[in-house]
């Protein structure tokens, strides 16, 4: 059984067909998906989901492209959804950089505020990190963040970089990017990170991987990125499948 502990089939894209969608999940082998929240008018719709589907799974949490919208209510509306049995995290959060250079103390101070809530709940934490290592790393040790949990999405940094954050505790999370013939840095966190410490994700409907690349994405895709990690180690499919599906379980207690 595979879990995808990332995708964002709440979207517009994903209404009209999100039963055939998660068929084409199921047929490759993906019985759980988690659906992180971005801005807070989407948050009822991965609610609704999350209820009508079992193995959906949802996450709450202010994107750091969208900063601009938290706010007293955005907050108390996170507290709130966090108290369902299905919110199992608070995310997608963090720090991006690649975009806009001018509200960096902003997107820490919310990244921050956010990371408390989370503890406060008792849940962990899904971090956005583009460009922004050091400063994303500084503030999970800072808030202690790793007594919750802490997913680092879609990583983009160094094997170095790699085994700070599992010194730290942190899970690291593999998508596409690592099936790209190019992306030398992410084929090697696949290859020397701990089993223990890997999570598999699709970011649908984006990061798409080989051999779908510039097609959209759908969590039955997380089966490819599992197929390169494998490859890449040396190890059986099933090796790794298991790995990160007890990892799932453990963390986001799904």
């Amino acid at each position: 059984m595979l879990i995808d502990t990332h995708a964002h089939i709440d979207m517009d894209n994903f209404q009209d067909r999100f039963e055939e969608v998660l068929k084409t999940a199921k047929d490759y082998g993906v019985e759980k998906i988690v659906i992180p929240g971005v801005e807070p008018s989407g948050f009822a719709r991965i609610l609704s989901l999350c209820e009508k589907y079992e193995n959906i799974y949802g996450a709450v949490g202010i994107h750091p492209e969208d900063v601009n919208s938290y706010d007293e209510n955005s907050e108390n509306l996170i507290r709130e959804y966090l108290k369902h049995e299905k919110i199992i995290a608070v995310g997608e959060i963090g720090l991006d950089y690649y975009w806009d250079k001018t509200q960096t103390e902003k997107q820490k101070e919310i990244f921050e505020k956010q990371i408390l809530i989370a503890k406060e709940a008792k849940k962990p934490v899904l971090v956005h990190d583009r460009e922004a290592h050091f400063d994303t790393f500084e503030i999970l040790k800072k808030t202690q963040a790793a007594e919750v949990g802490v997913v680092m999405h879609c990583f983009s940094g160094s094997v170095e970089f790699a085994k700070q954050c599992i010194k730290e505790g942190f899970y690291i999370a593999l998508g596409g990017v690592t099936t790209f013939k190019n992306a030398k840095k992410t084929k090697e966190v696949a290859k020397e990170i701990p089993l223990d410490r890997l999570l598999l994700e699709t970011d649908s409907p984006y990061m798409t991987p080989v051999p779908y690349r510039g097609k959209e994405n759908q969590p039955a895709y997380v089966k490819f990125v599992a197929q390169e990690i494998a490859k890449l180690r040396e190890i059986t499919f099933e090796e790794v499948v298991s790995a990160t599906t007890d990892n799932a379980k453990k963390l986001l207690k799904i």
